[in-house]
């Protein structure tokens, strides 16, 4: 098994289109062409996590966080990223990494925090916007349901938790050739009106060259008339953090208690007390600050994240109870969400691979902490 096809995996779970912009996510370091030795699973990829991966044998090192964020001008040891990146280099160690792609899914960080929570009524806190677009084009009727067919099988029209969706009106539309061409419908130069169908299919923005190929290779006209449209409908299914409801309400005073065992903290920076119930919650793992007021809006009781400065805890103004939980501490879980997901992929996928080649790093990678 290659490389290639662990990354192949982790697409499926965590597609790299939907990273932020400023974020750097996929192969950071490797040939994806190489043979998988063993993946090492981590949360932060440091100095001590390769050492780890060289014990152990590993030749892959999936981490949360990316060891790189920025460019990198020169390579002299100066630093820890630059250590990290030297090391794995002269062992001949890849190093992957999902982040913000695992943070915007439906069942990744933020899920965990859910599941760890026993929330119910889940739903994304901050969905993705203008992520969604649509092809619309006129085909022969004869050659629409192939064209269809071709189209779902690159990931057209699955939106939500609808699969191969598509709209079609039938009616007459118009082909004109040039001197050049050789449509499979008319003679060379003439116009041609046929029985067409229009198809309108959605997609996700990153599918666009995908599509496109499948459009131009198997629509029948040599010069094919589409439009490709970006629709301003929030996609409910990617998008940053996640909020959902216990299944009973608790009195505020013991949800603090509460959320500290569930999520194995040691502190819990929190806004002023109201004096009310705790059920709808919000989540965002790691710096969150920015979704207090979407948080807000949900209408959430109580917003659980990390890294809030001091005046951030102001914007609670007396209608949320903010909890800053520790950044390590809100995504601890994720290595365990990675480790799960990829043993039970390449045990179908590979069986020759044993189990044992996967390993879950035993390494505490947070650079905090309390006394």
């Amino acid at each position: 098994m290659q490389i290639a096809n662990v990354i192949d995996f982790l697409q499926e779970l965590a597609p790299e289109a939907y990273a932020e912009d400023f974020d750097n996510v996929g192969l950071l370091v490797g040939n994806k062409k190489n043979q998988v030795n063993g993946i090492l699973i981590t949360h932060d990829c440091l100095e001590s996590i390769v050492d780890e991966a060289i014990e152990k044998k590993c030749n892959l090192i999936v981490s949360f966080h990316p060891i790189v964020f920025s460019g990198i001008k020169k390579f002299n040891g100066q630093d820890y990223v630059n250590r990290v990146l030297i090391k794995a280099i002269k062992n001949d160690i890849a190093i992957y990494a999902t982040h913000t792609a695992l943070d915007n899914v439906l069942n990744g960080v933020n899920s965990t925090i859910c599941d760890k929570l026993g929330l119910i009524n889940r739903e994304i806190l901050i969905p993705k916007k203008s992520f969604i677009r649509k092809l619309t084009t006129f085909v022969p009727k004869e050659n629409a349901n192939e064209l269809r067919d071709r189209l779902f099988e690159v990931g057209a029209g699955n939106i939500g938790n609808y699969s191969n969706c598509s709209f079609s009106i039938e009616g007459s539309g118009t082909f004109k050739g040039n001197n050049n061409s050789n449509p499979v419908i008319g003679e060379r130069g003439k116009l041609h009106i046929e029985k067409e169908i229009q198809i309108g299919i959605t997609f996700e923005k990153h599918l666009e060259s995908k599509i496109l190929n499948i459009l131009f290779t198997h629509h029948p006209y040599e010069e094919v008339a589409y439009e490709i449209t970006t629709l301003e409908n929030k996609y409910q299914n990617i998008g940053m953090g996640m909020v959902g409801e216990l299944t009973s309400s608790i009195d505020e005073k013991e949800f603090l208690p509460f959320l500290k065992t569930n999520m194995n903290t040691d502190c819990i920076r929190h806004s002023n007390l109201l004096g009310k119930s705790i059920k709808k919650i919000a989540v965002l793992g790691g710096s969150g600050a920015f979704a207090i007021k979407a948080a807000k809006r949900a209408g959430a009781d109580a917003f659980i994240t990390a890294d809030l400065k001091y005046h951030d805890f102001y914007q609670a103004e007396q209608s949320i109870l903010l909890c800053d939980i520790g950044h390590y501490e809100s995504e601890q879980y994720t290595k365990s969400l990675l480790y799960e997901y990829l043993t039970k992929k390449i045990a179908n996928f590979a069986p020759a691979l044993p189990a044992s080649s996967i390993i879950l790093s035993d390494l505490n990678t947070n650079p905090v902490n309390y006394f």
